[in-house]
């Protein structure tokens, strides 16, 4: 998936924790939604279309699942070790 490199125009910032969670619907009828909820805000992650995947969206679903799996690997060893169980930044 070659997109066109922008300036951000701005960057949000949705802190994991309480309330934090990641929850994948997969629908029968429809192409399936990534839902990550952080309390009051909510982010749905979708395909292009709701009814057909291109290669584009699979190239995208994989990519987000290399970087959910570093960003896990990197928490967990920012984590793992600490005595109070509250962990420190690496």
């Amino acid at each position: 998936m070659t997109r066109r490199r922008n300036h951000r125009v701005s960057i949000i910032n949705l802190n994991t924790g309480r309330g934090a969670r990641a929850t994948s619907h997969p629908y029968p009828a429809r192409t399936p939604v990534l839902a990550l909820d952080f309390g009051a805000v909510s982010v749905l992650v979708t395909t292009t279309a709701s009814d057909r995947v291109t290669a584009a969206d699979v190239e995208f679903a994989r990519q987000l699942a290399r970087e959910a799996q570093t960003f896990a690997r990197s928490v967990e060893r920012s984590f793992h070790g600490m005595p109070d169980g509250k962990g420190i930044a690496a």
